[in-house]
């Protein structure tokens, strides 16, 4: 019984709990790419809208990616490692095409 007492409480959110913006983005699909990357890493996350204006305007203003303070460094190495990565990986592509 205690157990799922400290897990019940392990999952509830803490309000006081600090969160900093690890990316940000005009586009909403590159935005929920770099959630999805998050969340696969197991990262918890949020992604808010950038725009107060987002009920009469969608997609304008751009997304945000908010985390724990205590998981911004692991986030935004795993960010910078993507983006790395597939600027590899379009530098190999334009080299096969010469």
């Amino acid at each position: 019984m205690a157990e799922q007492a400290k897990a019940a409480a392990k999952q509830r959110p803490d309000p006081n709990e600090k969160l900093v913006k690890v990316f940000d983005s005009e586009q909403e699909s590159e935005a929920m790419v770099v959630k999805g990357l998050l969340d696969s890493a197991g990262i918890d996350n949020d992604l808010k809208s950038a725009s107060l204006l987002q009920d009469a305007f969608p997609g304008l203003g751009g997304m945000i990616i908010l985390v724990r303070e205590e998981d911004e460094g692991k986030a935004r190495s795993l960010i910078a490692e993507s983006r790395r990565g597939g600027a590899a990986d379009e530098y190999d592509e334009d080299e096969t095409q010469s």
